[in-house]
């Protein structure tokens, strides 16, 4: 049986329409709303053969559960996703060695969709997170992806530091971030297959996720700030393996 959920924000609507219109009941739109960007997703939803529904700003907070929407939202099916485990990243036919991100305890919806779009734009395989005391899939973090939701396969698993031995039973190189770690971000190599695991918001990685790492490394600051948000941690350290990855081709 399929199941029905809300998506809302312009980014997240018109990336599902996009991708997947088939999935998409329909689309809800404030119907005060006339400028440019609201034509635009209009335009494609009827490209799209998309149903689009006009209703009051009212309602739209109420399907939105007072969510951000912009005045769009939309019902769509949920559909599997091409990978449910590590084993299926693992064994799927990758252009390039497996390229993770592995996110421990990150509880703020903002920072997993602003990781989940950084991941994205990397072109990370798989995103994958804890199921307990940490941020799931839900309407905020699509919006705050802007897509990369629907293109970024997130796996959440029962026990992450069983999922990180198993990941290095495979032969992948699990890295974490640490700021106190001896070696920093620039004295690795990513060329090869690796997990970047980054912790929680102001906590960082916890012990035995630490312990599971076959490396730690910190971030070079040049500054004054003594830390940075996980997102924006992730954005650094993807970026340093993405580019050596490009060079290594």
């Amino acid at each position: 049986m399929s199941v029905t959920r809300i998506v809302f924000g312009f980014h997240a609507v018109l990336s599902r329409i996009r991708q997947n219109p088939a999935s998409v009941q329909e689309v809800c739109v404030d119907k005060t709303r006339k400028d440019a960007r609201m034509q635009d997703l209009l335009q494609v939803a009827e490209q799209k053969g998309v149903r689009v529904m006009q209703m009051d700003k009212d309602r739209l907070d109420g399907l939105a559960a007072n969510g951000r929407h912009q005045g769009v939202l939309a019902r769509v099916e949920d559909t599997p996703l091409p990978y449910q485990d590590i084993h299926d990243i693992l064994e799927s036919d990758l252009a390039e060695p497996p390229f993770l991100l592995v996110l421990d305890g990150v509880e703020d919806p903002h920072n997993l969709g602003a990781c989940l779009r950084v991941a994205d734009a990397m072109g990370v395989h798989a995103v994958i997170a804890p199921k307990d005391r940490a941020a799931g899939l839900n309407a905020t973090v699509r919006k705050v992806a802007c897509g990369a939701a629907e293109t970024v396969p997130f796996i959440a698993v029962t026990n992450l530091a069983r999922t990180l031995r198993e990941l290095k039973d495979a032969g992948v190189w699990v890295v974490g971030t640490a700021a106190e770690a001896e070696a920093d971000l620039f004295s690795v190599k990513f060329n090869g297959p690796i997990a970047m695991v980054l912790g929680a918001e102001g906590t960082g990685l916890r012990r035995l996720t630490a312990e599971t790492c076959d490396q730690l490394v910190s971030i070079p600051m040049f500054g004054s700030v003594e830390s940075l948000n996980v997102s924006v941690a992730s954005g650094i350290c993807l970026y340093e393996a993405r580019r050596q990855r490009q060079l290594a081709l």
